[in-house]
């Protein structure tokens, strides 16, 4: 059997309130609470949110949709008025990228990891796409 990713912690000023931004914005099944954890189940993987006391450092999260699913993503991030942006670098606001001739958006949580829905994986359409990622080397 291949590994799978089972879980990951992510640590949270408000678990709850994590989770539940996640759940809105992915729309996901309402969180459920596993001793200390509020946990959020994403496909065969789920984030374990947990309560930090310490300052919390930023992490990234990378989910991918159907087109579809990226869609309702978007709207809902308009709809809730949540700032997003076209890259990891906060250059171009209010714009999705089409990277690898998919979809990308990149948008923060309450606590400020980094959260990103894409449609395509990072180079998974090579250097013969229209918009090849950026990570590739295509010169």
């Amino acid at each position: 059997m291949s590994p799978v990713l089972d879980h990951t912690i992510v640590h949270a000023s408000s678990p709850a309130k994590s989770a539940a931004f996640l759940v809105e914005v992915l729309d996901l099944p309402a969180p459920r609470i596993l001793g200390h954890f509020t946990v959020v189940q994403v496909g065969p993987s789920s984030l374990d949110f947990l309560q930090a006391d310490e300052p919390i450092a930023s992490r990234h999260f990378a989910f991918r949709v159907t087109e579809e699913d990226f869609d309702g993503v978007l709207s809902r991030l308009k709809a809730g008025e949540i700032s997003y942006r076209a890259d990891p670098f906060h250059r171009l606001p209010n714009q999705i990228n089409h990277w690898d001739d998919g979809r990308g958006v990149y948008f923060d949580n309450p606590d400020g990891h980094v959260l990103e829905v894409i449609t395509r994986s990072y180079g998974s359409a090579g250097c013969a796409a229209k918009h090849p990622n950026p990570l590739l080397d295509c010169n």
